[in-house]
């Protein structure tokens, strides 16, 4: 069983996102929670009320699910949309720039016990 959970328009640029998202792929749910909360950036946050967003889309699924057995089977971070801005330039000119913006899915899916 497999639950899933999405934050979108993250004002921070995917590239950055990736390098904390990367922590916790394939990881136990709480080894991930406590991974992410030792994490010195600060996209972390954000990042950790999704996984527990997604732990909890996964109880409310089944009520047969264990917290323990989750793990985080898929992370991912896409492009959002980018906000187009000018910064003044030298001699009357301007200089335009991009502030970029990410969309985080989180997928935890209950492992199997032996």
């Amino acid at each position: 069983m497999e639950a899933q959970a999405t934050t979108k328009y993250l004002r921070v640029s995917p590239q950055k996102a990736r390098l904390v998202v990367d922590l916790i792929r394939g990881r136990q749910a709480g080894e991930a929670i406590n991974i992410l909360r030792f994490t010195k950036k600060r996209i972390t946050r954000e990042v950790e009320k999704t996984l527990r967003s997604a732990i909890a889309n996964a109880e409310q699924k089944s009520e047969r699910v264990d917290v323990d057995d989750l793990v985080v089977s898929k992370v991912f971070v896409d492009d959002g949309p980018r906000m187009k801005r000018v910064r003044p330039a030298p001699m009357g000119r301007a200089y335009r720039y991009q502030r970029r913006m990410s969309h985080i899915t989180i997928v935890v899916e209950s492992q199997e016990r032996d």
